[in-house]
């Protein structure tokens, strides 16, 4: 039986992975203290996730200004995440999901044709509750721009 995918009024499930240092991240850190977006995506320097990624890092301090941490994850492992921010500056954490049980226990579906992990993308407030989920498989930008509208509402 298929996990019910996670849906705006859930709170966020608990859930620690590798960082891009190696290091043990769990996502209660951030929990009570800021506002979260949690962003899904399929793989470190294809053209789409790049560009969303760039986008995510362009729009990083109006986030902090909004009082939100950016995460990002993916099945890439640490060291592929360590080459993705260093070629392109990238201010915030990515996780490694290799296992892709994260993915499973937020209900991350694959795209429209069934071939690429899912790119999702969740805020989630102070108290860890998620106030807007939205997706695209091709399109990343308006990712940036539908998170802070949801944030400054």
């Amino acid at each position: 039986m298929p996990k019910k995918r996670l849906q705006v009024g859930d709170r966020l499930p608990s859930f620690t992975l590798k960082a891009q240092n190696g290091k043990d991240f769990s996502i209660d850190e951030l929990l009570g203290k800021r506002n979260i977006v949690v962003y899904f995506y399929p793989k470190d320097d294809t053209k789409v996730c790049t560009a969303q990624a760039c986008g995510f890092r362009d729009a990083y301090e109006e986030f902090k200004d909004l009082g939100c941490e950016v995460v990002g994850i993916s099945s890439d492992n640490e060291k592929s995440h360590q080459k993705f921010m260093a070629n392109h500056k990238l201010p915030f954490i990515l996780l490694s999901d290799t296992e892709k049980s994260v993915r499973k226990l937020f209900g991350v579906p694959k795209d429209l044709f069934g071939l690429l992990p899912g790119r999702y993308t969740y805020i989630i407030n102070k108290e860890g509750v998620i106030i807007k989920i939205f997706n695209s498989a091709f399109s990343a930008v308006g990712h940036i721009a539908e998170a802070l509208k949801a944030l400054k509402a």
